[in-house]
């Protein structure tokens, strides 16, 4: 029986199947993504803001869209979108970290079916959830809030027209969407605790509170800067859970937001050079508030902490 002739892959093969040639091609479909999706319309929108556009006429204005940034629409849109942003850091940090630390206990059964329930409304889109949440805060007196309201002795509350609950609906609707998210966060973090820390600390005698404080809480630092982070991120770039409530306008400016402000400016009004000057700010605004979150958690320092 003859031998079947070994051949050599080609020169093309060999250079692809390279050490140093793999890593890139694995790597690629990011780089690709990152400079298509990403860096392409940052530097196209950089450029659109120096520009007034119009149908069929594009012409360089230079630091006029600017000068109309910064103006009292512009200013409560950053003034509700800042409070929204504290509101969520604190919620959807503190709340997923303690039920995290639930799950994870022992006191806790079906841990399961609970881990898997809470991540429930992640998989929901923002904007079936908010027109959930739109009905069951409705004014009518019918509505289930307002049901709640009328029990406990109070009037039916006009939600969608005040804005101390204007900012209570984005914030629930924010919080019942990405606490699943975040618990799991946590969870994950904390399966990465030793338990001979645990040991260690019940043969010193210490309490499931000293516990908490010297071993869980600490370890978890560096997840809980992830998470505080992103939110921060994710609050600046809220759109969905005030258009679900309003659409383009809400009464005073309630449920304005600033992405919302660059939709209405750059879409609405048909105004892209203004909207793309809006957004280059509130890249800046994101990019120097999750710097300093950054060196206020000492993400910057070296040790081994």
């Amino acid at each position: 029986m003859e031998k079947t002739a070994y051949k050599e892959p080609n020169k093309f093969l060999r250079f692809l199947n390279s050490k140093k040639v793999v890593p890139y091609i694995f790597v690629s479909p990011f780089i690709l993504s990152f400079l298509i999706l990403t860096l392409y319309p940052a530097i196209h929108g950089i450029i659109m803001s120096f520009q007034s556009i119009l149908p069929g006429q594009v012409e360089f204005i230079g630091l006029k869209n600017y000068e109309r940034v910064f103006n009292p629409n512009f200013y409560k849109a950053l003034s509700n979108t800042t409070i929204y942003v504290i509101l969520t850091v604190i919620i959807l940090t503190l709340i997923p970290m303690l039920l995290a630390i639930l799950l994870n206990s022992k006191l806790v059964k079906f841990k399961t079916l609970f881990r898997a329930s809470i991540f429930i409304p992640a998989l929901t889109s923002t904007i079936v959830g908010g027109m959930i949440f739109r009905l069951m805060f409705s004014e009518a007196d019918s509505s289930v809030a307002n049901q709640i309201v009328n029990f406990l002795g109070m009037e039916s509350i006009d939600w969608r027209y005040n804005a101390w609950s204007a900012m209570f609906l984005m914030v629930i609707l924010a919080s019942w969407r990405w606490i699943g998210v975040n618990v799991l966060y946590f969870l994950a973090q904390l399966q990465n605790i030793s338990d001979e820390l645990y040991e260690a600390a019940d043969i010193d005698g210490a309490s499931a509170f000293q516990k908490l404080r010297y071993i869980t809480i600490p370890h978890l630092k560096p997840i809980t800067i992830f998470v505080s982070t992103i939110t921060i991120i994710n609050g600046f770039r809220m759109f969905e859970e005030s258009f679900v409530f309003w659409e383009t306008s809400s009464p005073g400016n309630i449920g304005l937001t600033v992405v919302g402000y660059i939709y209405q400016q750059g879409i609405g009004q048909n105004d892209m050079g203004f909207g793309s000057a809006i957004g280059v700010v509130l890249m800046l605004i994101i990019f120097v508030i999750s710097i300093i979150n950054l060196i206020a958690t000492g993400t910057f320092k070296r040790g081994d902490e």
